[in-house]
């Protein structure tokens, strides 16, 4: 089954089969030192820049700050959901998201650590 992935409105939403899933107003926790020197960087999205598939994982690439430290940075890779059936089902922005690159020729792949 083909999904339709794109970003909307100059990079502000994610869409999904055309219906706006992810949008960039919310906060991601990443893991620690993977995008500044805090502990558990909490980032705010500020825009995405491309969207892709993975497995079954949903994964954009984003620009965003940290509101602890105030670091901005592009983000590449950042998992915001999974494909289960056909259907997108979006992870947590408070759950803690990783990338892992070069897993594959050089492609990248991601985790989903659940934070309690």
């Amino acid at each position: 089954m083909a999904i339709a992935l794109r970003t909307l409105d100059d990079g502000a939403w994610i869409s999904i089969n055309d219906s706006r899933e992810v949008g960039v107003s919310d906060i991601w926790a990443l893991p620690t030192r993977e995008f500044c020197s805090c502990e558990t960087p909490h980032v705010l999205l500020e825009a995405f820049s491309a969207v892709h598939v993975s497995d079954h994982r949903v994964l954009a690439d984003a620009v965003g700050m940290c509101i602890e430290c105030g670091t901005r940075d592009s983000i590449d890779s950042l998992p915001v959901g999974r494909i289960v059936g056909g259907e997108f089902k979006p992870y947590e922005p408070a759950g803690v998201q990783s990338t892992i690159t070069g897993a594959v020729d050089g492609a990248a792949c991601s985790s989903f650590e659940s934070v309690e």
